[in-house]
């Protein structure tokens, strides 16, 4: 019995089960290819406006304005030429009417900062934080600083005298610990100059320890003016500047350039020397507060020692009394960096070479012409104002990046001198004076005068020839006549068409009434008349750029008279 279920069991386990009948394999449905749906043409065709709408706002940031003004034009011009037209779909309309005010608001603003005639912006001066910061309770020197100090003047000779009290501790102390940031950035930026102002002083005879004050005055900054007014690495005064032979007008500042100003810093501090038999103490206290005043603190004080004039607040200013002891901080510091914990990286240097020029010259031009941002070229030639170089200065040399002088050179051989520079012109009429011709052209008075090399007070000769400080932009309407030859302006009563607020006189141009038909545009008429869409809305008042079919537009303009159907 036990065997039979031995074997039962046995062959239950055995038993294989029945095999699952297979599942059946359905095939997957085909993947069809569906077309994709047709590109939209009114979403390609702005899409396309908006690539040259935002290539231009990339090259005005450079400031290329002529490349800025071809892409802005074309921007529009493939709305005007597409089959849809640019008033006819809605879409299309719409994305028109918003390039045309955005261009139009880039137009007002740069009319608005004089269009390359307001003056470069600058940095403000190191000098005004310093002897401010030197006001308040300064930080007792550390033991560790008058050790590394008193090492440091037994160690190296200096070429002026830097005696080891209190003040000049306690400014070291400042430059390597509060303000040590600081002077690390101006000791990184004054590799590019030191070469240059050691060069010029060694020649001069002069201590090469005086290279340094510019890193108190500016931290080697070109672009940095003070509260006072002075300017550049020498923090020059106007008058003290033209004193010692640099030059200064509407156009040029060479207190800015950094060895002209070198070279007049070189004079004026061999004349501070001398007047003060060779102290040179208070040769740097006058040449922070003026040679008269220290010469009247000495009178005063019956001192001649600039420490004793200093240890009390009634013969010097007290930022005359902090400059020394700071100037002698900074040579002690700057002569051994490493040895303060100072973390030098130069600057670097951008080369340069220079080209000639016959004439007044656009500095935006030049940049587009080398493929570079106009800051560059600003940056090689701080000494230039503005964004041209002087209208009545031939030859004047011009620093251009390393490498492109000769591009500049075929260009300028290819070119209309007349339209190098964006001038606007306005002759003299009998009876007017500086003050009627500023306000008839909304321009400044002062710039007016200075641009033309004149005072405010000067007289002015009918048929006489002003630069007026406003140049076009014109950056809505093309323009694709040549600009006019000085012999044409000379022929001419009155300035070249502007976008300025009030219209042009009667002599000059005639006003012609413009009836506007089907598909028209402010844009088309400006570029019919060859006027800016800024000018059409302001002679006819005009709060957006909606015109309608019928309706008579006032147009200003010298050009024969249109059809109007």
């Amino acid at each position: 019995m036990g065997l039979l279920l031995t074997a039962a069991c046995a062959a239950r386990v055995t038993e294989a089960p029945a095999a699952l009948p297979p599942f059946p394999l359905v095939s997957a449905p085909p993947i069809l290819d569906t077309p994709a749906p047709p590109p939209d043409p009114v979403q390609e065709l702005i899409a396309s406006s908006t690539r040259h709408f935002e290539r231009g706002q990339q090259e005005l940031q450079l400031g290329h304005l002529e490349a800025a003004k071809a892409a802005f034009d074309q921007a529009l011009e493939v709305l005007l030429e597409s089959p849809f037209g640019a008033r006819s779909h809605p879409a299309v309309r719409d994305h028109f009417d918003r390039l045309v005010e955005r261009i139009s608001a880039y137009e007002v603003t740069a009319l608005a900062k004089a269009d390359g005639f307001a003056e470069r912006t600058l940095d403000p001066a190191t000098i005004d934080d310093l002897l401010a910061i030197s006001t308040f309770e300064l930080p007792a020197p550390s033991a560790e600083t008058r050790q590394t100090v008193a090492a440091d003047l037994r160690a190296d000779a200096h070429d002026i005298d830097i005696p080891l009290n209190a003040r000049v501790l306690q400014l070291v102390q400042l430059l390597t610990g509060r303000m040590k940031a600081f002077l690390e950035e101006g000791l990184s930026r004054s590799v590019q100059f030191l070469p240059m102002v050691q060069d010029i002083f060694r020649a001069e005879g002069l201590p090469l320890d005086l290279a340094y004050v510019p890193l108190v005055e500016s931290a080697f900054k070109p672009s940095a003016l003070s509260r006072a007014k002075a300017r550049g690495i020498w923090q020059f005064m106007q008058g003290t500047a033209l004193e010692n032979g640099l030059k200064h007008d509407w156009y040029i500042d060479e207190r800015a350039e950094p060895e002209k100003a070198t070279r007049a810093a070189a004079k004026y501090l061999r004349t501070l020397h001398d007047l003060f038999d060779g102290d040179w103490h208070l040769a740097l206290a006058s040449y922070n507060a003026g040679p008269g005043r220290v010469q009247r603190a000495m009178r005063r004080s019956g001192r001649t020692d600039f420490w004793k004039l200093a240890a009390t607040t009634r013969y010097l200013p007290r930022e005359t009394r902090d400059y020394v002891p700071l100037v002698l901080a900074a040579i002690i510091v700057a002569r051994n960096p490493a040895q303060y914990g100072m973390t030098i990286q130069p600057v670097d240097v951008p080369r340069r070479e220079t080209v000639t020029l016959p004439g007044a010259m656009d500095l935006r031009r030049v940049a587009e012409w080398v493929g570079a941002p106009v800051q560059t070229i600003q940056d090689l030639n701080p000494e230039l104002r503005r964004w041209t170089t002087p209208v009545r200065e031939t030859d004047y040399d011009l620093k251009v990046p390393e490498g492109t002088a000769d591009i500049v050179r075929v260009h300028l051989a290819e070119s209309d001198p007349d339209a190098l520079a964006p001038l606007n012109w306005h002759t003299v009429k009998r009876g007017e004076t500086l003050l009627s011709i500023a306000r008839t052209l909304k321009v400044n008075r002062t710039d007016l005068a200075e641009a033309n090399y004149l005072s405010i007070r000067s007289k002015v000769a009918a048929g006489q020839r002003l630069i007026i400080p406003r140049a076009p932009t014109l950056l809505l309407a093309a323009n694709p006549e040549p600009a006019p030859t000085t012999a044409a302006l000379q022929a001419s009563d009155a300035a070249p068409a502007s976008n300025t607020a009030a219209p042009p006189t009667a002599a000059a141009q005639a006003a012609v009434i413009y009836r506007v038909k089907r598909g028209d545009t402010l844009f088309s008429i400006a570029k019919l008349y060859r006027t800016t869409v800024a000018s059409l809305k302001t002679w006819n008042r005009l709060r957006s750029n909606t015109i309608q079919i019928g309706q008579r537009l006032t147009v200003f303009t010298s050009l024969p008279a249109v059809a109007t159907n």
